[in-house]
């Protein structure tokens, strides 16, 4: 795989039962780019290790006065200089390129597990999280795979390296092949305490990540009730424990760095001490004593690897368990579907509260608890929150169907619905049916002004619908992004159409003007409205009371609210005996839409 061949077809079927597991799985699926990284580095350390026993060939034919030799001895050098530049750049880019593909399969892992969990994947991973684990994790993880890339030919040269010392001079090759292994394994008892402090240090950083994503978020509601300095203090220390975490974990780097400095330095000392001995008493020349210190001065460039491959394992661990855990969630009814995709029709039918939507009909649904509401919603689409019988579309469980063919068939639009940054143009690139224009879905959800200030905010842009969103529409107000939303939704027109408090944020006259203008494109189509407003409530053609997990009274606004107590009490949130509510809960809409 090469960059410019990304995206790939199919990422596979990643090993999620532990973060090394899930490393190990995508080092294999890098297969043919690490041995292609594998064969470049042996070129490059190899030249570069050559170039001793280049010198010590050189030093030798100085002092037996050979020519011929010292000249063979500069082919050798310039040969070696070549297979140092051309190894280092060819191992630098298939470094790179498998750093690359490897950060881009993990992130299509991620983004087909977000799209195919929905609104379940920030009920049960916190947004924080998902955040750090597409950016930061990616990036550690992508950082292990091209240190791979390195290590696995240093390693090779290493030993390739003391079998030549060995063979060439074995009275200082036999040390050298001792204390080489000695070098490379003396940091293993330091590791586990690295790893732990980085493991604290990520930890932290994500806490960190996680409150800063939320306070982001909230920002507006937060200046509203003045809690800015309580959060950014709390943010200030989460950022502090972090820089504690890291300059702890810091300091065990540090040390490990210092002992791969210290040990070659002993063992180069130690050799050329042997070394010296040996030409004092002629047993070697002057130019295998070079040559043979030489080779371990260089032998310090390919252990360094070693260091890395340990420092971006500790620091991919982590990011990989992360990833993983992401990656092992599954929809609560998670299948293929035993059904052919296609959109079947007919009455919207959940067994498990009793609820039933008739096709083609205006159906709202009050309940008293909103995260019950929530749940209600998304399990009407599909997306149960936990195992229980399908809810059926026209006799069909939606559970038998492909989940494209699901989400087709029902949408479900949540309280909080996200705005991403582009065009209002791009926004409004949706699969639809085409039978709503984007004009009649923006004039349905009340988005006049909404448009007249996207277009003073962008003033090159002669067309509205070309001005410009900011990330998650934080220039908008709460109000404006919610009617948004709703007209992205209204423009789909799916069969059923499923709205969670969509008029929550918007004042009384928007909101009943609204409710005409659903009702109007929505004409023949089933949609399903959790709302306890009266505005439109009065505009449902029926209206179903949700009472601890089952329905409980179906019928008309007006009736529900003369004879059904508990409908009364989440409608009009006054008690049976504050009986003028109910006279006021009548009449308003009608009042309201005379005064419009």
């Amino acid at each position: 795989m090469q960059i410019q061949d990304l995206p790939y077809p199919d990422p596979g079927v990643p090993d999620v039962r532990s973060g090394p597991r899930f490393l190990w799985w995508l080092g294999r699926n890098q297969l043919g780019g690490q041995l292609k990284a594998l064969a470049w580095g042996l070129l490059h350390f190899l030249s570069v290790c050559g170039l001793p026993f280049c010198v010590g060939l050189a030093v030798q034919a100085v002092v037996e006065r050979s020519g011929a030799r010292l000249a063979l001895t500069g082919g050798l050098l310039l040969l070696c200089g070549a297979g140092i530049a051309l190894g280092d750049v060819m191992l630098h880019r298939a470094a790179v390129t498998n750093w690359i593909t490897a950060s881009a399969r993990v992130q299509q892992l991620l983004a087909r597990r977000t799209a195919h969990l929905g609104s379940a994947l920030t009920r049960r991973v916190a947004a924080g999280e998902v955040v750090a684990v597409s950016t930061g994790d990616v990036e550690k993880i992508g950082w292990f795979v091209e240190a791979v890339s390195r290590v696995s030919a240093a390693a090779v040269t290493v030993v390739a390296v003391c079998v030549g010392l060995v063979v060439y001079e074995p009275s200082l090759g036999v040390l050298v092949a001792v204390g080489v292994p000695v070098l490379a394994l003396a940091v293993l008892p330091l590791l586990p305490r690295a790893t732990r402090r980085a493991d604290v240090q990520r930890e932290k950083a994500g806490r960190a990540t996680e409150l800063a994503s939320d306070t982001v978020a909230g920002l507006r509601v937060l200046r509203g009730i003045g809690g800015e300095e309580l959060f950014l203090d709390r943010y200030r220390e989460a950022s502090q424990e972090v820089r504690t975490a890291a300059v702890r974990s810091a300091r065990m780097w540090s040390l490990i760095a210092a002992v791969q400095v210290l040990l070659p330095g002993l063992l180069m000392i130690a050799v050329v001490w042997r070394g010296v001995q040996l030409a004092h008493e002629g047993r070697i020349t002057v130019g295998e004593l070079v040559a043979v210190y030489s080779s371990i001065m260089l032998l310090t460039y390919p252990l360094q690897h070693f260091q890395e491959i340990a420092m971006a394992y500790s620091f991919s661990r982590p990011s990989a368990r992360r990833a993983a855990r992401v990656l092992s969630l599954r929809r609560a009814m998670d299948s293929t579907g035993s059904r052919e995709a296609g959109t079947p029709t007919g009455d919207l039918h959940d067994p498990r509260t009793g609820l039933l939507a008739p096709a083609g009909r205006f159906t709202a649904v009050v309940c008293g608890d909103p995260d019950a509401a929530g749940l209600l919603a998304e399990r009407l689409g599909g997306h149960p929150a936990e195992k229980s019988a399908s809810v059926l579309l026209g006799g069909v469980p939606l559970d038998d169907l492909p989940l494209g063919s699901a989400r087709t068939a029902v949408l479900v639009q949540d309280k909080d619905p996200v705005l991403l940054s582009g065009s209002l143009r791009d926004l409004f690139d949706v699969p639809a049916s085409g039978k709503v224009s984007a004009e009649e879905a923006l004039a349905a959800a009340q988005c006049g002004d909404v448009l007249d200030a996207l277009a003073q905010g962008s003033a090159h842009a002669g067309d509205p619908m070309d001005a410009r969103i900011t990330e998650r529409g934080r220039s908008l107000s709460g109000g404006q992004r919610q009617r948004l939303a709703l007209a992205r939704s209204l423009l789909t027109d799916p069969e059923v159409l499923v709205l969670d408090e969509p008029t929550s944020a918007v004042d009384s006259h928007t909101e009943a003007r609204i409710a005409a203008g659903v009702r109007e494109v929505r004409a023949g189509r089933t949609t399903v409205v959790f709302t306890s407003s009266p505005l439109l409530l009065d505009r449902a053609d029926q209206v179903v009371l949700v009472h601890e997990g089952k329905v409980a009274a179906v019928g008309p606004h007006r009736e529900l609210v003369r004879g059904e107590p508990r409908y009364r009490a989440v409608v009009t949130r006054e008690s049976d005996d504050e009986t003028p509510a109910s006279h006021d809960v009548l009449t308003a809409p009608e009042e309201i839409e005379e005064s419009a």
